[in-house]
């Protein structure tokens, strides 16, 4: 007869305590497998969300197409708020100061008020010509000119042009919006006083009037086009809204069962979210590519005109282009992420 106790030693021995090593060997079998489940559902939301883009392809395009004007304007105003702003840089560097002097100042003289127009810290280089020089540099400007040459050959012209050819002095400065210091030395100096043409003023303000002008436009460009943008923006967000709105709507029945299955939220929404990021992938990629074929449309003819498109030209022959879709593609997913959850939160219930 077997007694209690040998029943419950039996009943011991049968009991097997796992090792370490089998805890931790079990323990990466569940991480392994928790791994391949995690792969195998984004697979799935990936795929489940590029068929729901092409089964509401209407809609899906319409959003593209929103999207991708909303990037275009992005980019237009950020590439004209650049070449405006780099065009007056470009002219306030070729803007030189001429102060005129009477008609035979002596060589000497004109070196020594160069000499005390560089004392001015804010003066970058100075350049002085006396008459003869500016009568031949006069003599090239006009080099074309067959009749005007021959009618200088007159030695009675030549005098007449010689006496009343003004002598000059090209300033640079490094800040052309403060002159002060130029116009004290120019206004209080007893040399410069002694020797100016009564007749010319120094040209203080040529192409002030140009850079300002740039500037406006490159305020307006600035301004207007965030104006549209944020437009277009709130437009992009509604019609990727409803496209959103008009998926959950139809595969209402689907993601009731889901539910009552037991599937994830995360992974119920995913296809929503990829649909939308799609889009604006897709956005991202036609309007970088319409901007960027425009401008090297443009891009000769703005040159023509003085306007500095060097900025962006060496943008496009640089590595940096990379850069510039991947940024391009990087907001159209984030406006299409923004959309897309809106929709979720409110529809997704």
């Amino acid at each position: 007869m077997i007694n209690k106790r040998s029943i419950e030693e039996a009943g011991h021995r049968e009991v097997h305590k796992p090792s370490r090593k089998e805890t931790k060997a079990h323990l990466k079998t569940l991480v392994e497998n928790s791994s391949v489940s995690h792969v195998r559902n984004t697979t799935r939301v990936l795929k489940y969300g590029a068929a729901s883009f092409t089964r509401n392809i209407w809609l899906s395009i319409a959003a593209t197409l929103v999207m991708t004007v909303t990037l275009i304007i992005l980019m237009i105003t950020v590439f004209a708020s650049m070449i405006l702003t780099a065009t007056a840089d470009t002219m306030r560097q070729k803007i030189d100061i001429t102060i005129f002097f009477s008609p035979g100042t002596p060589q000497s003289t004109l070196n020594s008020m160069a000499e005390i127009m560089k004392g001015d810290p804010n003066v970058q280089s100075v350049e002085v010509a006396d008459s003869l020089t500016e009568y031949k540099n006069f003599l090239d400007d006009n080099a074309d000119n067959a009749e005007l040459l021959a009618a200088l050959e007159d030695e009675t012209m030549y005098e007449l042009m010689l006496n009343t050819m003004q002598a000059t002095m090209r300033i640079k400065v490094l800040d052309p919006n403060n002159l002060d210091g130029v116009r004290d030395i120019v206004e209080n100096n007893a040399i410069f006083q002694a020797n100016l043409d009564n007749e010319k003023e120094p040209t203080y303000n040529v192409n002030q009037a140009e850079i300002e002008t740039i500037n406006s436009w490159a305020t307006i460009a600035k301004n207007g086009g965030l104006i549209l943008g944020a437009i277009f923006l709130v437009i992009s967000i509604l019609v990727i809204f409803n496209t959103i709105r008009m998926a959950i709507f139809s595969r209402r029945e689907e993601i009731h069962m889901m539910k009552l299955v037991g599937a994830d939220i995360g992974f119920i929404r995913g296809p929503f979210l990829v649909e939308a990021e799609i889009s604006g992938v897709i956005s991202g990629l036609l309007a970088t590519t319409a901007v960027l074929a425009g401008f090297r449309f443009l891009a000769p003819n703005l040159s023509g005109y003085g306007i500095d498109v060097s900025a962006i030209s060496k943008l496009m022959d640089t590595n940096m282009l990379v850069a510039v879709y991947a940024v391009m593609i990087l907001i159209g997913m984030v406006i299409g992420t923004i959309s897309a959850r809106l929709a979720i939160k409110k529809y997704l219930k």
